[in-house]
């Protein structure tokens, strides 16, 4: 399931203090994002991230923590553009819990780079959407698919870590929902050639290399 956070997302840039007793040995960051999460029998239930570090993250949930959600209980939390994130429950409390994430030293890696540009993400249109380094494409034939059903023939004119610039005739609204080869995006601004794209998930080099290398 994808959770949308174009209306709802805001980020704090505030560093929450080391937990001694915990021993954290993650930066954690103060973060306001809804999502998701998923218990072992498979129930669904809202939620908002509180705090986020590459090794794990709180949340809280509105009213009571279900009764199933227990230290030691796996459960899967789907945060917008963060993707499906899994772990042990750490520990609980009356509205919400603390969950270790299970990755890989690629997925933690990832994972870092995604905050860091959530984080550094602000008004999405002309030189401010560029906070990555772009490849230049010496206009490689694509196609947008739309999310309403049809697609667009387009040129890749050059591409970085959270989004594409793109030729095309057409111009879908800002907003919409698209998809360049695998990746789903949203259309943030539109230019003279054509229009520019944000990546619902950032990427990291290994994407990059997978999908325009």
């Amino acid at each position: 399931m994808s959770i949308s956070t174009a209306s709802a997302r805001q980020i704090q840039v505030a560093v929450i203090d080391e937990d001694e007793n915990e021993k954290r040995i993650h930066r954690r960051y103060s973060v306001s994002l809804s999502g998701r999460f998923m218990c072992a029998n498979k129930e669904e239930y809202a939620c908002r991230i509180k705090d986020i570090s590459v090794g794990g993250l709180a949340l809280s949930v509105d009213g009571p923590v279900p009764a199933s959600v227990v230290a030691g209980e796996r459960v899967i939390a789907y945060i917008g553009q963060l993707g499906g994130l899994e772990g042990p429950v750490l520990r609980t409390w009356a509205d919400g819990f603390a969950m270790k994430l299970n990755a890989t030293q690629h997925k933690r890696e990832k994972l870092a780079a995604q905050i860091t540009w959530l984080l550094n993400e602000g008004d999405l249109t002309g030189a401010a959407a560029r906070k990555h380094e772009r490849l230049k494409i010496a206009n490689r034939d694509a196609h947008l698919t739309l999310s309403a059903g049809g697609f667009i023939p387009c040129l890749i004119l050059d591409v970085s870590l959270s989004g594409a610039s793109l030729a095309c005739k057409a111009r879908p609204d800002l907003g919409d929902e698209v998809w360049l080869s695998r990746l789903r995006a949203r259309v943030v601004r539109h230019h003279s050639e054509g229009i520019g794209i944000q990546f619902m998930e950032v990427l990291d080099a290994q994407d990059m290399q997978a999908h325009f290398g």
